[in-house]
């Protein structure tokens, strides 16, 4: 986990997420391939929208609390949150294109 991408827990979550900025979390784990392929592609972002966007991981299997609050069916869960509202999400691994696309939509 790079310091670019935050590693949020149930007690860091919801003051993650109430932020006036735009909030991205990846809802993923370790033994989801697909989590592992858009993993890098969340950090390239992380650093490309640097003091625009928090970007944010929770680990389904060490927070399954959270991951039932937020309905997470399949992993990974690309979730946009503002102000704590939940704005869009994305589910699956999807080219960069289209999460730079997502998230130029929501600022």
């Amino acid at each position: 986990m790079s310091d670019v991408v935050k590693n949020l827990s149930a007690d860091s979550f919801d003051q993650t997420v109430k932020s006036q900025n735009l909030v991205m979390v990846d809802f993923w784990a370790t033994w989801c391939g697909p989590c592992k392929i858009i993993g890098p592609v969340v950090e390239e972002l992380a650093k490309e929208y640097a003091g625009k966007v928090t970007f944010a991981k929770v680990n389904t299997d060490e927070n399954p609390d959270l991951a039932s609050r937020h309905s997470i069916r399949g992993i990974p869960t690309l979730i946009f949150f503002k102000d704590g509202k939940i704005l869009d999400q994305i589910v699956g691994a999807v080219p960069k294109a289209q999460l730079k696309s997502k998230i130029e939509s929501l600022l």
